[in-house]
């Protein structure tokens, strides 16, 4: 019989995370340059957002110059000096963080490293440490077959803090839950109300049951936001192994299979064909895509994947 890793263990973070766990991830979250994705060019005095729709804050008024932009007249000023005035204006630095983490059956289940589930809360904390350290304001959406919610990005720790103690106190499924293929779409439906435009926005999930209207809700959101999937797998989802006999168990059914060269590749293709449908989707609207597997160590591949990213676009 196995023994259930007591939560101040560091082997209980590999089936489900916890509070501590997620709040020691804020310091080494420093390091994430986040901000390698969000910035296109430099120009003099700033630089230019790829993120669409961030807002514009009025900085001052100042004497009209041959070469300014009309559009941008301060009639005000210069009817109240005499004088033709033109407005300035500097790009919010500050953004709102949207984090959705997929909490279905599916994700509670890996055979390397950690749970699904846990590695999707520990790189959704990590994001979200990120984001604060940032001066981002940072919200958040946990879906599951039991229902979905949503709550508004915050400033500071307050909205890191909701987003992982909601991860690390959600109760595992006793059973397997009875399998709804409405949960993605009413989920990212439900994200569509609640991401406003400008906001940047991972979806963490291993994709299954993204079907055509969940994926046309998560597409809709890249015409005023910018949005990152994050496509979590266990590597032996991945492939089989070559050769042996296998028994697999969801507690209430029990299958049995030989794993014989046809068989694992077959099971390959299947899995590259699902992986391939949803990276050209992702590539298609324009998201980045970042593919993480249950054995890797969430720190370092953020790193390595942002890193990468901004060297891409």
């Amino acid at each position: 019989m196995s023994s259930v890793p007591h939560p101040a263990s560091p082997s209980a973070d590999l089936v489900r995370p916890s509070l501590a766990g997620l709040i020691r991830l804020n310091h080494p979250a420093s390091g994430i340059g986040l901000y390698r994705i969000a910035v296109k060019a430099v120009e003099s005095g700033g630089y230019l957002s790829r993120f669409k729709a961030r807002g514009m804050e009025f900085a001052e008024s100042r004497p009209y110059a041959p070469g300014d932009d009309v559009r941008n007249l301060d009639w005000r000023v210069t009817a109240r000096t005499g004088r033709t005035h033109t407005k300035l204006f500097r790009e919010e630095r500050e953004r709102p963080v949207m984090l959705s983490v997929d909490y279905r059956a599916a994700m509670w289940f890996a055979t390397r490293g950690a749970f699904k589930s846990v590695r999707v809360a520990q790189l959704a904390a990590l994001l979200a440490w990120s984001a604060s350290h940032h001066g981002d304001r940072v919200g958040g959406q946990v879906f599951s077959e039991q229902g979905c919610s949503e709550f508004k990005p915050e400033h500071g720790q307050r909205g890191v803090l909701r987003l992982i103690r909601q991860l690390a106190d959600a109760q595992a499924p006793a059973l397997p839950a009875a399998a709804s293929e409405a949960v993605p779409a009413t989920a990212m439906k439900r994200l569509q109300q609640h991401v406003r435009p400008g906001t940047l926005v991972f979806v963490l999930s291993d994709f299954r049951g993204f079907d055509t209207a969940a994926q046309t809700a998560l597409g809709a959101l890249t015409r005023h936001s910018s949005v990152v999937p994050v496509f979590v797998y266990d590597p032996l989802e991945a492939g089989l192994p070559e050769s042996g006999r296998f028994r697999v168990s969801d507690t209430v059914r029990e299958l049995a299979f030989d794993a014989g060269h046809r068989s694992a590749e077959r099971w390959r293709e299947k899995f590259e064909a699902r992986r391939g449908e949803l990276e050209r989707f992702a590539r298609g609207h324009g998201m980045r895509w970042l593919v993480c597997s249950t054995a890797d160590d969430p720190l370092a591949f953020l790193q390595r994947a942002l890193r990468a990213s901004s060297k891409t676009r």
